[in-house]
């Protein structure tokens, strides 16, 4: 076991996110700057345009493209000339989409991580862990769906960039997956007028996504593309499956580029980076040390909320700290707040972090084998401090 620390403090070099136009939270304001979207700075530096596009590439972070360039010529040239930004914390899909959907932190929209705890109904103290990429109950084999109890609305209250343009006369189009209509995370952080188009696969996003840019109005465009993420997390972000996906991103981009309308502006991003964490696993479902005192668990595998039983919040912060030592951040609620971990974290999410917030460090782990089979088995992961997770690549083309 690694030599115990009772304080890890080293995060990234280049530090903690000021959450201001260094994180995926500054990348639709901008666009919709750039749109003219009364109370949106264009603070990337995307341009007037008449119609604004960005592609979501779930898992395609800034190391992984820069290492795997010679698969990505054109994303690499674009990366060249392009920058880098911080996922924000945690570096996870569903804080990341919920950040640019609406343009705040992940402390201020409150989608806190995969998985986090929300309060219970009608004022009572206590409410399940819920799984945001789902909004069903984390926990349990039956994973109920959560949508009427906490009405995705309600958990994420703040108005998206997508209802704001709308509001400005803007067209709005979401390119997604059919089974993201209608669902929970959908209605928290991407709702507002306009349009759903299912789209699947590359095929039907490049000319979804151009139509939907061609018209003679202002246009607000978002698609998203899933299959390098899933590639990584099964197969191990670099494998042979993984590049094969890589260069699929690269033809989808190429072909977007190749097409774009007259005055557009597109914006290439991701939503987190990923590593490969091989055997580097502490099962929390079978060491009993670290679940004493504890009464739920949220987060995910590299980053853990633990939600401790009255009382019990500094005997659990010594026992992780302990037990964890230099292979994870392990920090009280408080100072995960007061350091900015989720930039601005108001009154009403403040319960959704755990009394003890747990980081993974390197390529560690801190897996459920029990409650979380399926995220156990995954090779890949993300969401913790790493620069493999945190940074992504902001890849803008123009068509003038």
């Amino acid at each position: 076991m690694d030599t115990p620390s009772t304080d890890s403090t080293t995060y990234p070099e280049s530090g903690i996110p000021a959450y201001v136009n260094d994180t995926l939270s500054a990348v639709t304001p901008s666009l919709a700057g750039a749109l003219g979207v009364p109370g949106h700075e264009d603070l990337l530096g995307a341009g007037r345009a008449r119609a604004a596009a960005f592609l979501l590439v779930d898992g395609l972070g800034a190391q992984l493209l820069a290492r795997y360039a010679d698969h990505a010529p054109t994303l690499a040239a674009l990366a060249r000339g392009g920058s880098v930004l911080r996922a924000g914390f945690p570096a996870t899909t569903a804080a990341s989409l919920a950040s640019l959907g609406t343009g705040l932190s992940s402390g201020e929209h409150g989608v806190i991580g995969y998985s986090f705890a929300l309060d219970g109904p009608e004022g009572t103290p206590q409410g399940p862990v819920m799984s945001a990429l789902g909004w069903c109950a984390h926990a349990g084999p039956e994973h109920a769906d959560l949508r009427e109890d906490f009405p995705p609305e309600s958990v994420q209250p703040h108005s998206t960039v997508f209802e704001r343009a709308a509001a400005d006369g803007v067209e709005v189009s979401r390119l997604v997956p059919g089974f993201h209509h209608g669902s929970g995370l959908t209605r928290a952080v991407l709702r507002g007028p306009g349009r759903f188009v299912p789209a699947e696969a590359p095929e039907e996003l490049v000319p979804g996504m151009l139509e939907a840019l061609r018209g003679s109005g202002r246009a607000l465009v978002y698609g998203y593309h899933g299959d390098l993420d899933r590639a990584g997390h099964d197969h191990g972000p670099g494998s042979d499956r993984w590049i094969e996906e890589l260069v699929r991103v690269e033809a989808l981009v190429s072909d977007l580029a190749s097409d774009l309308p007259t005055d557009t502006v597109l914006a290439v991003v991701a939503d987190h980076g990923m590593i490969d964490t091989g055997d580097h696993r502490i099962d929390l479902d079978h060491t009993p040390g670290l679940l004493s005192g504890v009464d739920r668990l949220g987060g995910e595998a590299r980053v853990r909320h633990v939600h401790t039983e009255p009382g019990a919040a500094a005997d659990v912060l010594a026992a992780w700290r302990e037990a964890l030592g230099e292979r994870a951040h392990v920090v009280e609620r408080d100072r995960a707040i007061a350091e900015g971990w989720y930039g601005t974290v108001s009154g009403r999410n403040r319960g959704r972090l755990g009394d003890v917030v747990a980081a993974a460090r390197d390529t560690w782990t801190l897996v459920r084998s029990e409650a979380e089979p399926a995220q156990t088995a995954m090779i890949g992961h993300h969401g913790s401090w790493t620069e493999a997770e945190q940074l992504v690549p902001l890849l803008l083309l123009r068509s003038e």
